[in-house]
């Protein structure tokens, strides 16, 4: 992305939350904005009908374990501009066990990735239309791309080598 256009899009999306973004950055001319987990709808709102920015694409939602005290956990969106060229990702941070609300009001695809982070890390989309195990069995426990989930598993008739549970 070329700086007039990244300067353009920082701009826009801090002025018109300022005081809502806690962080901008920018990665060879990738923006990631990091919003209050309040305003995360409006600015995903606000990305995709602004037409000076037009993020028509949901290209992905991904969740992250930062393994610290506060502020555990990040859930990532990645958006597409089809017709700007420009991606940016918007980041919201979470303690263990809080919630977020689902995007798939916005987007619809965001359904299945925001199933995954589920699955995997235990974060709980709020007003989800379909939120469920997409990968493992409904009773299985725990998630297994948390930092505290063992590294063998736990064991279990078809994991004998898995770590007793506790």
């Amino acid at each position: 992305m070329d700086s007039a256009k990244e300067k353009l899009l920082v701009d826009k999306v801090v002025t018109a939350f300022s005081g809502e973004i806690t962080a901008t950055d920018t990665f060879r001319g990738d923006v990631t904005h990091t919003v209050k987990k309040n305003s995360l709808k409006s600015l995903c709102t606000y990305l995709r009908i602004e037409k000076d920015l037009g993020f028509n694409y949901l290209v992905d939602v991904l969740g992250v374990d930062r393994n610290t005290d506060t502020k555990r956990f990040e859930v990532v969106y990645v958006f597409y501009s089809i017709p700007n060229k420009q991606r940016i990702r918007v980041k919201v941070q979470l303690d263990d066990g809080e919630s977020i609300p689902t995007v798939t009001d916005i987007w619809r695809g965001a359904n299945w990735p925001e199933r995954e982070v589920y699955d995997m890390f235990g974060i709980v989309f709020d007003n989800h239309p379909d939120l469920r195990r997409i990968y493992l069995e409904d009773d299985w426990e725990g998630y297994p791309l948390r930092k505290d989930y063992p590294l063998r598993g736990y064991k279990d008739e078809f994991n004998p080598n898995g770590e007793e549970r506790e």
